[in-house]
């Protein structure tokens, strides 16, 4: 797949801020102020890109999956994984944080301003936990080189 630049000068930059998001699993069980699942979307004349945080989850990418539909529906669904940390003594210590969610299975919906084609999208996944994709809007050509 290729990269994608959605940047143009000739654009007007948008966001779209998400009130209709939904989540299940421990997410719903984690402190106010956790950032889990928090989404930002921008939008370009050809595509949408979308930024939804994960925190603690940067090293267990693998336990992420996610699925856009051709409506524009987009469900992450993951695990939050138990964090330890390792003493001296060779003993883990399981943390209890209360500004993150507790470990266990979530899930995210949430919609795109509009319909989308899934099978061009780019997914990256930062080390800081953040998941960004970038899908092209339905009917939009790509130039191939």
């Amino acid at each position: 797949m290729k990269t994608m630049n959605t940047e143009n000068e000739n654009q007007t930059p948008h966001s779209k801020v998400i009130s209709n998001a939904s989540s299940t699993g421990t997410i719903k069980q984690g402190s106010m102020a956790s950032s889990l699942g928090v989404i930002d979307i921008g939008v370009s004349e050809n595509a949408y890109i979308f930024n939804v945080e994960l925190p603690g989850i940067g090293k267990n990418q693998n336990k992420i999956k996610f699925e856009i539909q051709r409506d524009g529906r987009v469900c992450i669904q993951g695990v939050i994984p138990e964090t330890t940390i390792p003493s001296e003594s060779g003993r883990l210590y399981r943390m209890q944080v209360q500004q993150t969610c507790p470990p266990g299975p979530f899930s995210i919906g949430f919609s795109l301003p509009g319909p989308v084609d899934p099978r061009l999208c780019s997914p990256m996944f930062q080390p800081c936990g953040i998941l960004e994709v970038v899908v092209v809007k339905l009917g939009v050509r790509i130039p191939t080189s």
